[in-house]
């Protein structure tokens, strides 16, 4: 594993590349898909910085749910076993056996976590035009 440039250093260089030296150089659909790739790093960054919170929330809420599970090591394979929880709670609002308000909070929580990751002022802006 490298210690420097760490994963998020590369992906800021390349953000900020995109950001000041393509974007504004480049017209037409090349700009547009710089533009795409500029916001998808920026996803990507913000999806790593809080991965281990979001997996660890995620699991306490699954766990409260399904009961408690023995956690795995590592976020591949949390990640996955999160992916086999899901399935398994699924299964269970189909027949009828999962508490509609603990899964509601659950499922609010999970998402607008995800929210935040892949546009940050996405729940602000909606708030504000349920204001209106």
């Amino acid at each position: 594993m490298q210690d420097r440039p760490t994963y998020d250093e590369l992906l800021a260089f390349i953000e900020t590349f995109l950001d000041e030296e393509v974007v504004p150089n480049v017209q037409g659909s090349r700009g547009f898909h710089a533009r795409v790739a500029a916001n998808a790093i920026r996803i990507v960054r913000r999806e790593l910085a809080g991965r281990e919170e979001a997996l660890e929330a995620e699991w306490v809420g699954l766990d409260g749910l399904l009961g408690t599970a023995e956690r795995p090591e590592g976020s591949a394979a949390m990640t996955a076993a999160i992916r086999g929880r899901n399935a398994e709670l699924c299964e269970r609002i189909r027949d009828g056996e999962a508490d509609s308000d603990a899964v509601f909070e659950h499922v609010r929580l999970t998402v607008a976590a995800k929210l935040r990751a892949t546009d940050p002022g996405l729940l602000e802006r909606s708030r504000e035009g349920d204001a209106e």
